[in-house]
């Protein structure tokens, strides 16, 4: 908050103390509005355990640097007494975050708001050129589009790859489904692409299922989980990612949770990584539309073939054969994570979603019956409720200078 400036009128120096303590509260503010924890201002007071009106200060400040709005005249609820809190939403035209998601069928740019509320996103492009700095050039320049058209602010850029991100060099080491040179420095060249376009704020990159497990941890069905175990198959391979008290899990240099290559069928299918049978190759749309005998078509995503397939053809012996083949597998790779791991929730993103919706019982009874603390009480099996959840999580990348800092991120460039 503004202790720089002069008191503004009628302040007294306790007006100043409290405008002052309240700055160091301004980011963890913002951060509970952003997720839904600070409904109202009453609230906002009990969750950062300071005085009533240090918490309308702080509000106050986040509202004239345009990121939230205060509702001062509420309706009381039915039956209620007393006043009623000031109700705290966030700016419906606020800033944006510029978003960036590549995979083996294309890619997609969005720009993103707080809450993880897309703003506007460009139709998915199905062409990925072997050269990233082509793809990345293409993707930045249809989201300065998206930012032209729009006239928002954007406080910088995030972009969601299918492939472990080394840090703190920001290399790709495996996008082998996108033909992409191992170990390309995607984040820098990603950075140059933002630069180059004339959009501001500064620019990561990072695994795209990490990102999908950030944002739903932060939005969607991992909200209000301690440790969450995020599991899911996009276009091609599998991914996993693991929030631990809030915090996405790395590892010492970004590269924990390759559970991809987990065996869970030892005599089956050979895998890029040497073994045979890892979930990557056994439990992807490529291996479902195998198992169920179709042959791939050029018209959509393989993706959107084998969620389709499963949907609306689940009667079909052969399709029914596939998914229950797929969930056994998978609940395999999920029993023994469960082993490692102890998670109190997991989600499944991608066509794992629509194995487990298909049918909730076999994958929740494999996982119970093959994992001890399955067997002991078990763990929530959830499907991902973000539609988009990996470019909401680049999204969350870009926000977080915000969030730790509102007043220093959005001020020191201007």
């Amino acid at each position: 908050m503004s202790g720089k400036a002069d008191p503004r009128p009628g302040d007294g120096s306790t007006s100043r103390t409290r405008l002052d303590r309240g700055r160091t509260a301004l980011g963890p503010a913002l951060e509970l509005v952003h997720t839904g924890r600070a409904p109202t201002r009453a609230v906002l007071t009990a969750e950062l355990g300071v005085t009533r009106a240090t918490a309308g200060a702080v509000a106050a400040e986040l509202e004239a640097l345009g990121l939230i709005r205060v509702d001062a005249r509420p309706g009381a609820a039915a039956g209620s007494q007393g006043r009623p809190s000031h109700r705290l939403a966030l700016a419906e035209d606020g800033p944006v975050a510029l978003a960036a998601q590549v995979h083996a069928d294309g890619y997609r740019a969005a720009l993103v708001g707080l809450g993880g509320r897309i703003v506007a996103t460009t139709p998915g492009c199905e062409i990925i050129d072997p050269d990233p700095a082509k793809v990345l050039a293409s993707v930045v320049t249809a989201g300065a589009e998206l930012l032209r058209a729009t006239g928002r602010r954007c406080v910088g850029a995030g972009l969601a790859v299918p492939s472990a991100v080394a840090e703190p060099e920001g290399l790709a080491l495996n996008p082998l489904h996108l033909a992409w040179p191992a170990g390309a420095p995607v984040r820098d060249i990603f950075a140059e692409q933002v630069r180059a376009a004339g959009i501001e704020g500064p620019a990561f990159a990072a695994n795209d299922v990490n990102l999908a497990a950030l944002a739903e941890h932060r939005h969607g069905a991992g909200r209000g989980s301690r440790d969450l175990l995020c599991v899911a198959t996009g276009h091609r391979g599998v991914g996993g990612a693991l929030v631990l008290d809030g915090r996405l899990h790395r590892g010492s240099s970004g590269l924990a949770l390759e559970v991809g290559h987990l065996t869970v069928h030892p005599e089956g299918r050979p895998c890029h990584c040497g073994s045979r049978g890892c979930l990557d190759v056994e439990t992807d749309p490529l291996a479902f539309l195998t198992e169920a005998g179709r042959e791939p078509g050029p018209e959509v995503s393989l993706l959107q073939q084998s969620i389709d397939l499963v949907r609306h053809h689940y009667d079909d012996p052969g399709v029914r054969t596939a998914t229950e083949a797929l969930i056994d597998r998978l609940g395999l790779g999920l029993a023994g994570l469960v082993n490692i791991l102890n998670p109190d929730r997991i989600i499944l993103g991608g066509l794992h979603r629509t194995l487990l919706e298909a049918d909730p019982g076999r994958l929740r009874a494999v996982v119970a019956d093959r994992s001890l603390w399955g067997q002991s009480g078990g763990v929530p099996i959830l499907a991902c409720t973000l539609d988009h959840n990996s470019l909401v999580g680049a999204a969350e990348l870009a926000w977080q200078p915000v969030l730790d800092d509102p007043l220093g991120a959005l001020t020191d460039r201007h």
